[in-house]
């Protein structure tokens, strides 16, 4: 099956998104296929590595971490933006060292923390271990590092290493 279908859940997923765009007819339901196929045996040619996932039990866990942290950030960001000029606020870039390499925990970080309102990832220096990332009110630079080093990465570690 995987050599015809190199990787079915994408394209099913493709699909499903193309019928969800699109008006459904027999028409649109043989391009999606289409489309989806094609999208699928493209990815081959990328050859992405196949994430190994040790802890299934902190994927729930993390989620949950996640978007409380998104609802608290959104609220931060919503109050330094009506208080205006009244609270100055110090936005700065802020290098953390990581102990974290696997590709997949790095991209997994990189989607919390852009997804998160008012940070977002500039850069990733693999050979260094150290990640840049921008901070909409920066007030205490360790407590930032401390969280995406405690919170973040040491969950992700484990989940992924």
């Amino acid at each position: 099956m995987r050599k015809v279908l190199p990787y079915p859940l994408l394209t099913a997923s493709l699909l499903l998104m193309w019928l969800l765009l699109n008006k459904f007819s027999l028409g649109h339901l043989l391009l999606g296929a289409a489309i989806a196929y094609g999208a699928s045996w493209a990815m081959t040619a990328l050859q992405p590595s196949k994430p190994r996932i040790r802890r299934w039990d902190l994927i729930p866990r993390l989620f949950f971490l996640v978007l409380g942290d998104i609802f608290r950030s959104n609220i931060a960001v919503a109050t330094i933006i009506l208080n205006g000029k009244r609270r100055p606020r110090n936005p700065g870039f802020l290098t953390i060292p990581l102990q974290l390499r696997d590709p997949t925990a790095l991209a997994v970080l990189s989607c919390i923390l852009t997804a998160t309102p008012g940070t977002a990832w500039i850069e990733y220096h693999a050979d260094t271990g150290r990640l840049m990332i921008h901070v909409l009110d920066l007030v205490d630079e360790q407590a930032w590092v401390d969280l995406i080093r405690n919170r973040y990465a040491r969950m992700l570690s484990e989940i992924f290493e």
